[in-house]
């Protein structure tokens, strides 16, 4: 499915805190522990344990969700050998396995101010101790529900619906307006 959403790419209006990453492979996996210790094999590191923390393997990233659900981020490239890789250490063990490729799109938003674009409009305290990096959870922005990672101190990582991504950066190219020159 990530043939669609390079098809059909999304267009941002031009900001020097704003930029749309690359097109990637996404996945849900629900699954008890089991599921999920076999999963890190085929995913080459161990999935985090930790209430909503990421967890990074080369180019890949895995997102705990919820006590059963990672969204597991892999290069397009990469996705044909994740799939081969968890069909095998999944065969068998109870899970659900969903190419969500097509269906967000991943912003950036980094610099001194991108606690402050992003928590005018999103409910979390995003500030650094509250907030740490490698923190991720499923929240909303306005009226859209977001999956927001913080990458490092000064660089969020938006994962938006693909239908939501406009509504998203207009507000917050709307935000940025009181920003200083």
């Amino acid at each position: 499915m990530v043939d669609a959403a390079i098809a059909h790419p999304v267009r941002i209006p031009a900001a020097p805190w704003l930029r749309l990453l690359p097109p990637a492979a996404r996945f849900s996996l629900r699954g008890d522990a089991a599921t999920q210790l076999a999963a890190a094999s085929a995913f080459g590191a161990p999935l985090s344990t930790i209430a909503c923390r990421a967890v990074t393997s080369g180019t890949g990233a895995a997102l705990w969700l919820g006590p059963d659900e990672q969204l597991l981020m892999v290069p397009p490239a990469a996705a044909p050998a994740l799939i081969a890789g968890l069909g095998s250490a999944l065969a068998g063990l109870p899970h659900s396995l969903v190419d969500i490729s097509h269906r967000q799109v991943a912003l950036q938003v980094h610099g001194p101010h991108a606690a402050w674009l992003l928590g005018a409009l999103c409910p979390l305290d995003l500030a650094l101790p509250a907030f740490p990096v490698a923190m991720c959870t499923r929240t909303v922005f306005a009226k859209a529900e977001i999956v927001l990672w913080r990458t490092a101190s000064d660089v969020f990582r938006l994962e938006v619906g693909r239908s939501f991504s406009g509504y998203v950066v207009g507000l917050l190219h709307e935000i940025a307006r009181e920003l200083p020159a």
